[in-house]
């Protein structure tokens, strides 16, 4: 199984890293950080986040000073609130970077204030680029003294509109790195400085000069080409890309915010029969709160009084509202469409489902996949290369007698063109939008690692209760053993060991023996011990009780209750009382509404699906025979599940599991995939690499259609990024393209990605298709 983001040992720090503007300032940062000893770092550009992993010997203080030294600026991120303690917001703390998506807790902060700044700086340079442009494209309108006024205005701009190249570039010199920055502020600098030449020595500064306009460069001529509009187109087109990629990175990170919007700033709570209202951070864990209709439910907790339905589309996918009672669960941010609730919180801040859906999807975008890693290591390169070959097709050139305006321009145009930001955007922008999607659909994946496994799965090996089936397990039959201490003596210390068990066969014991005590209280059992995948045990009122899996040698009356329990596709569990066989007790549970609709997906997009379950022989085939699973492995133990796993693997087969249970989480840490239910266990969802949140098995066949879909967008990303490098510098060099169109070609490249990636936003899952049968199964 992947593990996004995990280390043998140390502790994990978020940095935010500003200045970023390239897939070589990644390359640069995450250097200077692996150069301490123990440290690990991936950088992902489209958030601004560096995730460090270090030993708990490193100093935070040593990795800001690290990034410093790489020509940045660091800034720590607060690490999650821990358990228990209150928290004001869901969403993970501090700005990311200008643009950062994921900024949902302070939306008027310096992020916006710097965003209003760049748009500033954008209009102002589009207003004085655009006579220079218009006069240097239309012969016509060049008036006597044209050019100098074009010089007026052209120099603002190629000091003020590009300072912040010219302040990157220079940083990065200090520190010995060339990026993106370094060939903008370059070209910008090599255009105006030729025009300079042209105007005052090369007989451009002519009152009357005319200069006609071409797309492609022109050599020759009696008088040196000025090339004032390459100066302000440059810095003009670069801008005006930034602009458009942040706008649509904010929109990658849509998804996000809109779950970080969810979390309550007040609630209401309810003491000694008053009202008033706290900031949500005060609320803590066992407090009363109302939840009026139309509003969203503050934090986790338990319904206490009152019914109403409530609208959990946005945290869990799931369109259908969901009906709630006293003894209900609901979670924090879902939507009170009816009555009056009157709820006792169970969790706060970082404990809450909303802040773990939340973090989950924050860590899966700050993940890289195996591609984005090469292009990084190409990236780290590309920008020494390009100055390089820059020199050299300029000294080509010289040498071979051109024109010296020629040998400028290529060289000026491989500077502008050659751009490695489309390689630094192409796999962060797709995974941001394709998790953000997920997470709309109740999808959650930890992270690019995992969407790779979920691409190349071949077979999934499925868990039954609570997988297959609801788990809502309830009692169908008791049959006691004749002579023995009667069927409502074992049914109550059956039920009260129970209480100690998570299993759905436990938990549905336990309820029917309440209901049959009379709603009086169970009695309590001690010395409780779980037995995954085979039963429990526990002393009640001085009695050794056991609730497990029948075996061999039952009396008659027992035998003849589990085979026609097996007929019945019935989960049969035998209580045993100081080592006596006292009853058998039946249990039904009902196949999911999407279980055959799942396994028929699977099927079809070339996944086998394979029953695991520890369940009898008889009861496992009846529901694979529901399903059209031909594959089935009963009395499957944790410790055969894991077994089972390997066996796939070790025959070539790339493996998912799913499940629910703590019987699964050997099994799902064991796969290449392990895929956890969300109404499933904190143990089973913490093993795995993707949780579907609304506990619908149909999401399986989607999460994997959107990985495939995710993995083809991010291929197409990065054969356009190397594609367009390999066919523009050539162009650029041999003098075929000129500096203004290479400006817009860069920033059209950075553009074209993150648009591309956008198209992930609009993934749809395939349709439901009505009538696909539903059988009874069990566990």
């Amino acid at each position: 199984m992947t593990a996004e983001g995990s280390t043998v040992a140390g502790v994990t720090t978020d940095l935010v890293v500003r200045g970023m503007t390239c897939a070589a300032c990644v390359n640069r940062v995450e250097k200077r950080l692996s150069r301490i000893d123990g440290v690990t770092a991936s950088v992902n550009l489209a958030t601004g986040r560096a995730r460090v992993h270090h030993p708990v010997d490193v100093t935070a203080q040593e990795l800001l000073a690290a990034v410093e030294r790489a020509g940045y600026e660091p800034e720590l991120v607060p690490p999650p609130v821990p358990r228990g303690a209150p928290r004001a917001t869901a969403g993970p703390a501090g700005p990311a970077s200008p643009d950062d998506p994921a900024d949902p807790d302070d939306p008027a902060g310096p992020t916006r204030e710097e965003a209003r700044k760049d748009r500033e700086r954008l209009l102002i340079t589009a207003l004085l680029c655009l006579p220079v442009l218009v006069l240097s494209m239309v012969p016509a309108l060049q008036f006597r003294n044209w050019q100098w006024l074009c010089l007026v205005l052209a120099a603002p701009v190629v000091v003020w509109s590009a300072w912040p190249f010219h302040l990157r570039a220079a940083r990065g010199l200090r520190h010995s790195a060339a990026t993106m920055d370094t060939l903008v502020s370059l070209g910008v600098v090599a255009s105006f400085a030729w025009s300079l030449y042209a105007l005052f020595l090369g007989g451009a500064g002519d009152p009357g000069m005319r200069m006609p306009f071409s797309l492609l460069p022109s050599a020759g001529t009696e008088v040196a080409h000025v090339y004032l509009e390459a100066a302000v187109a440059v810095p003009l087109f670069v801008l005006t890309g930034r602009h458009l990629e942040a706008r649509a990175r904010r929109g990658t990170g849509a998804a996000l915010r809109s779950l970080a919007g969810l979390a309550a700033k007040d609630v209401t709570v309810r003491e000694d029969g008053r009202e008033r209202l706290l900031p949500i951070g005060e609320l803590v864990p066992g407090q009363g709160f109302v939840v009026r209709p139309g509003e969203r439910v503050a934090t986790d907790g338990v319904v206490v009084s009152g019914s109403s339905a409530l609208d959990l589309s946005l945290i869990t996918g799931e369109s259908d509202p969901v009906e709630v009672g006293p003894g209900r669960a609901v979670v924090g941010g879902a939507v009170n469409m009816g009555g009056l609730l009157l709820v006792q919180a169970t969790a706060v801040g970082a404990d809450t489902r909303l802040a773990r859906i939340t973090q989950l999807v924050t860590e899966a975008q700050a993940g890289k996949a195996r591609a984005q890693r090469l292009a990084d290591r190409v990236a780290g390169v590309f920008v020494p290369a390009v100055l390089s070959l820059a020199v050299t097709v300029l000294g080509f050139w010289l040498g071979a007698g051109a024109d010296p305006q020629a040998a400028v321009t290529a060289a000026v145009a491989i500077l502008v063109v050659a751009c490695p930001c489309a390689l630094g955007l192409a796999t962060p922008t797709a995974l941001m939008a394709a998790t953000g999607r997920g997470a709309r659909l109740g999808i959650l994946v930890k992270g690019p690692q995992s969407l790779e496994a979920l691409r190349h799965v071949d077979v999934i090996v499925l868990d039954k209760t609570g997988t297959l089936t609801t788990g809502h397990m309830s009692v169908v039959r008791v049959t006691e053993t004749a002579g023995g201490i009667g069927r409502d003596a074992a049914v109550r210390l059956a039920g009260a060991v129970e209480q100690g068990s998570e299993h759905p066969l436990g938990r549905a014991v336990a309820s029917y023996a309440q209901r049959a005590s009379g709603r009086g209280p169970l009695p309590g059992v001690a010395g409780f011990l779980a037995v995954p995948g085979s039963g429990v045990t526990g002393i009640v009122e001085g009695r050794r009780v056991e609730v497990r899996t029948p075996g061999e040698g039952l009396p008659a009356s027992l035998a003849q209750a589990l085979a026609e329990a097996e007929a019945a596709a019935l989960t049969p569990v035998l209580v045993r009382v100081d080592g006596f066989d006292e009853a058998l007790i039946a249990l039904g549970d009902v196949l999911r509404p999407g279980s055959y609709r799942a396994v028929d997906r699977l099927r079809r997009l070339g996944v086998e699906p394979v029953l695991a379950t520890g369940d009898r022989e008889a009861t496992a085939r009846a529901v694979a025979r529901e399903l059209g699973i031909t594959e089935v492995h009963a009395h499957c133990t944790p410790e055969g599940k894991a077994a089972l796993v390997r066996e796939l693997r070790g025959g070539g087969r790339r493996v998912a599991v799913i499940g629910d249970g703590v019987n699964d989480a050997a099994a799902l840490a064991e796969a290449d995939l392990g895929i956890a239910m969300g109404s499933g266990t904190d143990v089973a969802i913490g093993a795995a690499d993707v949780t579907l949140v609304r506990g619908d098995i149909e999401a399986v066949a989607d999460a994997v259609r959107l990985a495939r879909r995710t993995l083809a967008t991010i291929r197409l990303n990065l054969v356009w990024a190397f594609g367009y490098n390999a066919v523009t510098v050539p162009l650029a060099a041999v003098g075929l393209l000129g500096p203004m169109l290479a400006a817009a070609a860069m920033s059209a490249s950075s553009v074209l990605v993150v648009a591309n990636s956008l198209r992930l936003r609009t993934w749809q899952p395939a349709p439901r298709r009505p009538g696909s049968p539903v059988g009874r199964a069990s566990r």
